[in-house]
């Protein structure tokens, strides 16, 4: 598995049109070439909005940064700002440095990353607080068990600012890269195909109060947390 393809398409972060090439990444799901991850991480760098794979679904993605494509993905889920997106990180210390990890949350954490998990956490002065639940001021975090997001958050070198890729009306995720591409080829910059992954997304699991509170049951097991499945 590996290539390259390119596909007119257009877009802005107001839906207007604008010339642009769409781009579509095969990339091993086992063995990711380091070619197209760092093709892939420099246009993150630049602005673009990607599709790319996790161990629980396909996800959205842009940098963390970037105000235009963090719109551009709420438009593309039909999501206000009251809905959390999620840091994804590579490691513990990345969410710790964007999240206040207390003793308990951190052992939850350490005992179930990486993992099909997001975890809900009050977010640092390093977030910016239009990420930031508006009256929260939380953020969503997590760390996938994916060979092509580790490897593509290791030559980024800093957390994927992402969401599920679930449009306004479906009620499970994308799963078909090649169904991806032919509806969002005009709305994303980039799709990176590894092939079918799931259907499932995470569980959302929220770590701010006194004990754990299940607020998505998704693929990730919750009984480890102490909660009733």
């Amino acid at each position: 598995m590996g290539g390259v393809g390119n596909r007119t398409g257009s877009r802005n972060a107001e839906g207007c049109d604008r010339l642009i090439m769409s781009q579509f990444f095969l990339i091993h799901p086992d063995n990711p070439q380091a070619r197209l991850i760092k093709q892939a991480a420099a246009m993150v760098r630049e602005g673009a909005v990607i599709v790319y794979p996790t161990d629980s679904c396909y996800a959205l993605g842009c940098h963390l940064g970037d105000k235009d494509a963090v719109q551009r993905i709420r438009q593309i889920r039909g999501v206000d700002e009251s809905h959390h997106l999620t840091l994804v990180c590579r490691d513990l210390s990345e969410i710790s440095h964007y999240s206040r990890v207390g003793n308990v949350p951190f052992r939850l954490m350490k005992n179930n990353t990486p993992g099909s998990y997001t975890f809900i956490l009050p977010a640092t002065k390093e977030v910016p607080r239009r990420l930031q639940h508006p009256k929260r001021n939380t953020i969503g975090v997590r760390i996938p068990d994916h060979p092509v997001a580790l490897a593509l958050l290791e030559e980024l070198g800093e957390p994927l600012l992402s969401s599920t890729l679930i449009l306004p009306d479906d009620e499970r995720p994308l799963n078909d890269p090649e169904e991806i591409r032919d509806l969002l080829e005009r709305r994303v910059d980039l799709v990176i195909d590894s092939g079918a992954v799931g259907l499932e997304p995470t569980t959302i699991i929220d770590l701010t109060g006194d004990a754990p509170e299940l607020v998505r049951r998704g693929k990730g097991e919750v009984a480890c947390f102490g909660i009733e499945d």
